[in-house]
């Protein structure tokens, strides 16, 4: 099991390289017998330079939810302290830094019990990590470590989990369009927390490297990848064999004809126990809104649970789909999805009326200007998930939306 604490936000061998990609099945229109839950939106903080990279954690181990925030043009990563019924307090954890923060990862990098950040640095290529303290709320800055200097040009997305199996975590990250690749880092140790990570290409020469997320997808103990091309429109899992570093990753496909898949995650959607995926799809230049930015998720049918086979879904159309997360805001036992808009900006849900078949449409928020990042997380400590975003230029604001059940 992955030891990846990315909130935010969630392979046997096959012999074929692409795995076939049954065709697409509408979603059907549902008759939803309860109310959906209503939710309060919240702003938790405003006036970013550009906010992009979220997530969700307990940093100070107080029992809730904190949250993390990258704001890249002002070169700060900022944490904010939650008092356990969703107020949040503004902390930093570094300050001018310049390359641009933006996504981000927390787990705990040295082995200490704490949970530790790493984030990408997209102009420098940098990709760093923080270490927690313990007493994050002292107002000192995190100490720094670097994972790769200036190595990964346009270092984008990153995901944490014990690739090599050594007992620590190491780093995934892709690289967009500058660095054209996916790769991962190999953690060198508690005890050589100085030392650069070496670096270990997964594949290289692709067009536009975007998401990254770690799980075992065919249960054989080994953490495996998703990953996205946006501009090449490959959504794609990498098989990992236990010895990453010897041993080349085996790629497989999940589905090469739907256009721009851009952010999205495993999870397990139709609860038969292995890992499915849930993504936003679209969002690239020259790809028409209607029909082809959506929402969809990707059913592992293939010797069940094994990833050598996946049936699509489609959930609804969002024009400018960016990120998709799933989890169960209703409380109904299924996985309901939030979906961000990247332009015109916006976030909506969708309510899961039906073996993930079926699904209706709630519009979140409207004409908030290039909506990026989007999480699931109870923030508040009711028991019920809520949903957290940042949109970046035109908005640049983080908030939350509290989910106060139904009527």
């Amino acid at each position: 099991m992955t030891k990846t604490i990315n909130i935010v936000a969630i392979f046997v061998l096959c012999l074929s390289v692409c795995s076939p990609l049954i065709p697409a099945q509408e979603p059907g229109v549902a008759t939803v017998r309860a109310s959906p839950p209503r939710f309060q939106e919240r702003l938790i903080r405003d006036g970013y330079g550009y906010a992009y990279g979220i997530a969700a954690a307990d940093l100070d181990g107080d029992g809730d939810l904190d949250l993390t925030s990258s704001d890249t043009v002002a070169d700060k990563l900022l944490w904010f302290e939650n008092n356990g019924k969703g107020k949040f307090t503004e902390r930093l954890i570094q300050k001018e830094d310049p390359g641009w923060f933006e996504r981000h990862a927390v787990g705990d990098v040295d082995g200490d019990k704490r949970l530790d950040v790493v984030v990408v640095k997209n102009l420098h290529g940098d990709v760093l990590w923080f270490r927690n303290s313990g007493s994050p709320r002292d107002g000192k800055l995190w100490q720094r470590f670097v994972v790769t200097k200036g190595g990964l040009p346009g270092a984008y997305d990153v995901a944490l989990s014990d690739f090599d199996g050594d007992g620590d975590l190491d780093v995934a990250a892709s690289s967009w369009t500058r660095g054209k690749r996916f790769v991962w880092f190999a953690n060198p140790g508690k005890d050589k927390r100085d030392r650069a990570w070496a670096m270990h290409v997964i594949e290289a020469d692709l067009v536009e490297t975007r998401t990254v997320d770690a799980r075992d997808v065919n249960g054989d103990g080994k953490t495996d990848l998703l990953a996205s091309d946006t501009g090449g429109s490959l959504l794609i899992w990498y098989e990992n064999f236990g010895k990453p570093a010897a041993k080349s990753w085996r790629k497989h496909i999940i589905d090469d004809r739907t256009k721009g898949p851009t952010h999205g995650h495993f999870t397990d959607m139709d609860g038969d126990g292995d890992f499915d995926v849930v993504i936003a799809c679209g969002m690239r230049p020259g790809v028409a809104p209607s029909g082809e930015h959506h929402a969809a998720w990707y059913e592992n049918v293939g010797r069940p649970g094994r990833g050598t086979q996946w049936k699509k879904h489609k959930i609804g159309d969002v024009v400018g789909a960016f990120e998709a997360v799933a989890g169960d805001l209703d409380n109904d036992g299924d996985r309901d999805v939030v979906v961000t808009g990247w332009n015109p900006g916006q976030v909506v849900w969708f309510e899961n009326a039906g073996k993930a078949t079926k699904w209706k449409r709630h519009p979140l928020k409207a004409n908030w200007a290039l909506a990026n990042s989007v999480i699931l997380a109870d923030l508040d400590g009711d028991g019920r998930l809520d949903i957290a975003a940042t949109a970046e230029r035109g908005a640049n604001e983080f908030r939350w939306w509290r989910n106060i059940g139904r009527k």
